[in-house]
Parts: C-alpha cells; structure tokens; sequence
C-alpha cells in the first residue's frame, strides 16, 4: 500500500463549522441578467451583490433580500421579455 497524499489538496474548508454556517440564500437557479437593468431575472440581485454575496453582512444581506420582490416587480413591468412566463 501507498501512502501517497493528493497532489493538490481540495481548495474548500473541510472543518464542520464551514458547513454548518449555511448563508441564506435568494438564489432560485435561474440564473439570467437582464442586460437594460443587470439584475438577476432569478432572484433580483445585481451582479455586484450576487458576487459579493458571501461577505456581506448578515444584516445586508437581510436588507438586500429584503429589496428583491419589488425590484423583481419593477423588472417584471418593464422588462416582460425578459421573464419565460
């Protein structure tokens, strides 16, 4: 037998604490910008915020999410082409 390691370890926190700190989320994997307003046809975030998402403050995120149903509204008024349905 071989006790050979991995070559290249996996990037990604193996601890169970990084598992267990789940991040609310607003993604509904629809993932579709509308290039005249750049939110997400999905979930109503910017690009900026969708990147930026994980290091955002709890209480941002919250505000943020918070924003969403009227932005989606909003994009959904004026932007009709944009949505499947």
């Amino acid at each position: 037998m071989s006790d050979a390691k991995p070559v290249f370890p996996s990037p990604f926190p193996a601890a169970p604490a990084a598992r267990a700190a789940a991040i609310e989320t607003p993604c509904v994997k629809l993932c579709q910008v509308d290039p005249l307003s750049s939110l997400c046809v999905g979930c109503g975030r910017t690009t900026q915020e969708i990147g930026g998402w994980i290091s955002m403050s709890p209480a941002r995120r919250s505000a943020v999410m918070a924003q969403l149903p009227e932005r989606l509204q909003r994009l959904r008024q004026s932007h009709p082409e944009a949505f499947a349905d």
